[in-house]
């Protein structure tokens, strides 16, 4: 694949950084560097995102300048957790533009293991945004002051606008005093509904006591007293459910009288049937 940045830097100060390794090892994003000095300046572990896939690989790199604008990058790796393994090559040259320098990236490399089921757009996207942070990085090293600071040039345009002329035609001076206080240093208002916030009011032992409709908010705001939970049955989702209330004597009754009268009428109307007959 091919790629091309812009970057704002002099193409003398970009080989300077190349020519370093240990620049180079802190312009690579994301590397963790080994310990051991004997894997080279420029080692260690590099986690990789692919799509929605991370593969962590621990290798060495080694830079070597072809040309005065000629570096070519090789390097290999192994997975931290697995047997795939990648080889790379990348062919950087420097060409000089106007206000700034032309980056040409040429890279190659062959994979196996997690990387080789990887597609083809998803890989090139991911090392495309690698080389771009890249650059970033080698902009940084060559040219620190580049980088602008937009907060500053905030405050450099605002000073900018009274300039050294002075104030302009028709410009009066109140006499105010500018104060400046720091956010730690503001006292904090109590709150609204503070019911101690109108004044005291003192009880019969002498100790301040809100009134019944301060206390009332206070509870509402707070919760109910300890003692209050405590002694008051739970209300809301939480209340007991009554039990069924059980039939009484009177319920009995109900049923029991008309039966009981027409017990008797029938035996009356029985017993009259009985003697006509008789």
């Amino acid at each position: 694949m091919e790629h091309q940045v812009f970057v704002p830097v002099p193409a003398d100060d970009l080989r300077a950084v190349l020519r370093d390794p240990a620049q180079v090892a802190r312009c690579v994003p994301g590397l963790q560097q080994d310990a051991d000095t004997d894997a080279g300046p420029v080692s260690g572990r590099l986690k990789v995102r692919v799509g929605g896939s991370t593969v962590t690989y621990r290798g060495a790199l080694t830079v070597t300048e072809r040309d005065p604008g000629h570096f070519v990058f090789d390097g290999a790796g192994t997975e931290v957790r697995g047997s795939g393994t990648v080889t790379f090559s990348l062919d950087l040259r420097l060409t000089p533009i106007p206000d700034g320098t032309r980056l040409d990236f040429t890279a190659g490399a062959t994979a196996d293991g997690r990387a080789a089921a990887f597609p083809p757009e998803a890989a090139t996207t991911s090392v495309v945004r690698l080389l771009d942070r890249a650059a970033g990085a080698l902009t940084l090293a060559a040219a620190p002051d580049v980088v602008s600071d937009p907060v500053a040039e905030a405050e450099e345009a605002e000073g900018g606008e009274g300039g050294a002329d002075g104030p302009g035609p028709g410009h009066v001076e109140d006499d105010v005093t500018e104060v400046t206080a720091s956010v730690f240093e503001t006292d904090v208002p109590p709150p609204s509904l503070d019911p101690f916030l109108a004044g005291r009011f003192e009880g019969s032992d002498g100790a301040p006591r809100p009134p019944a409709e301060a206390a009332h908010a206070r509870r509402t705001m707070i919760g109910r007293s300890a003692e209050e939970v405590d002694h008051a049955p739970p209300r809301g989702r939480y209340a007991p459910v009554p039990a069924p209330a059980s039939a009484g004597a009177g319920d009995s009754l109900r049923w029991i009288a008309p039966a009981a009268a027409f017990a008797l009428a029938s035996a009356v109307v029985i017993g009259r049937a009985l003697r006509r007959r008789r």
